[in-house]
């Protein structure tokens, strides 16, 4: 096998009743869309697809092995988002109360009233850290926090929403510090992966690190998202609950037009703190052990499977608490991301941005990662799955890899 090889063979256990998947997953390879990626997939707590293939690094050629790590960018958010969660179920922390009722300073400039829902919601108007972060300081996330705090909210909170694309993790990371003292890596580690031996960190040891699969860039936003002829879903049609709004005639037209303007909102809310400016960008082992929890996980496709098939039994958050944190609390045109997006508390809803297939509109949730990477849960059908991946795709909602996984696995539930 050599590296610019795409007619690789792949590895892992698939059930029989899953076998379009590892059809679909094997064809990502032959057609040159991937270089290194795996899928795991959990029914009814069983693991019935467990796959990896490929490269962990094109340049050497480095095999992608059963247990290799990635940064999985967003796809952190929902673990991050249930960290907190666990937290409210616990009665320590309340969604409806002021951010500043745990974090006096928050109060400062105009955002008294801004809620902890509105945090999980994308909708404290805090999507741009306004001041550029020196890199000294990308590993110390309570002196980033502290630069939100002095920032005035750029919409009134509660009355649209924009994806809060790095700022998130701070706000998240900063409301779990004033409330237990830990770090949401901390908390992670200690109360959901530890205790499952779950291959998932905010905050990737050296030797995880070390061994992790390196992030090989993709077509550039607004690019190629899908092969010629094969038209992807539309929010309101295949991947939007019914009543949902609807989005733009050309909405990648409008996300490609704002990548180009260095000023738009979308590449404000990327862009700081810098991550381009360290060699490497995502690869650089700053990010891969600072443990942002907006984008720093580190973990497999079985690890994060492993906890969404937590989430689904009730074994993380209660069944009440999970189902009042996956309902739908905003939904339409995200003022960030130019698309529909939908969220519950911390959870994508399916939308532009979470692209799900018919059967799991009304019941799916999780989070999509930049370059493609997907964690999704589905109660209803006691599915748990992930994809994980080092070829990025460019489209900030990534591309339909991960979809057209997803879709084989509904399609092969009987």
């Amino acid at each position: 096998m050599t590296v610019g090889d795409h007619r690789m063979t792949t590895s892992g256990h698939c059930d029989p009743r899953f076998s379009r998947v590892r059809e679909v997953f094997d064809r990502h390879f032959s057609d040159g869309e991937e270089l290194g990626a795996a899928f795991a997939v959990f029914l009814d707590g069983e693991p019935v697809v467990d796959l990896w293939g490929g490269v962990a690094d094109r340049h050497t050629g480095r095999p992608w092995e059963a247990d290799t790590p990635v940064l999985a960018y967003s796809c952190t958010k929902a673990v991050a988002a249930t960290g907190l969660l666990l937290l409210v179920e616990r009665g320590l922390v309340d969604v409806h109360s002021p951010v500043s009722a745990y974090w006096p300073e928050f109060a400062r400039n105009d955002k008294a009233r801004v809620t902890v829902e509105h945090v999980l919601t994308h909708q404290a108007g805090l999507p741009v850290i306004e001041e550029p972060v020196p890199l000294e300081e990308f590993e110390d996330l309570p002196a980033i926090a502290d630069r939100l705090a002095t920032q005035a909210p750029l919409w009134e909170p509660g009355t649209a929403h924009g994806y809060h694309a790095v700022t998130y993790g701070f706000l998240v990371d900063e409301l779990i510090r004033r409330v237990t003292g830990m770090s949401t890596g901390e908390l992670v580690a200690a109360e959901i992966a530890v205790p499952r031996e779950l291959d998932l960190w905010l905050g990737a040891p050296p030797d995880v690190a070390a061994r992790a699969a390196r992030l090989s860039a993709g077509e550039r936003v607004g690019e190629r998202t899908a092969p010629a002829g094969e038209q992807a879903p539309r929010a309101g049609e295949r991947t939007a609950p019914a009543g949902g709004a609807g989005v733009a005639d050309d909405p990648m037209a409008a996300v490609a037009a704002a990548a180009q303007d260095k000023d738009s909102l979308m590449n404000r809310a990327l862009g700081n703190p810098p991550i381009h400016k360290l060699p490497g960008g995502g690869n650089h082992p700053v990010i891969l052990r600072a443990g942002w929890p907006a984008l720093g996980m580190v973990t497999t496709a079985r690890a994060l499977a492993g906890f969404y098939r937590a989430l689904v039994a009730g074994e993380i958050l209660a069944p009440s608490t999970l189902s009042d944190a996956m309902r739908s609390r905003v939904g339409g045109l995200d003022r960030v991301l130019y698309v529909d997006s939908a969220f519950g508390l911390g959870y994508m809803r399916p939308a532009m941005t979470f692209l799900t297939p018919a059967r799991g509109v009304e019941s799916a949730f999780g989070h999509t990662g930049m370059g493609g990477s997907l964690g999704l849960g589905d109660v209803e059908h006691g599915l748990a799955m992930a994809y994980t991946m080092n070829r990025m795709a460019g489209s900030v909602a990534g591309n339909l890899r991960a979809y057209r996984l997803a879709e084989a696995v509904y399609d092969s539930l009987t």
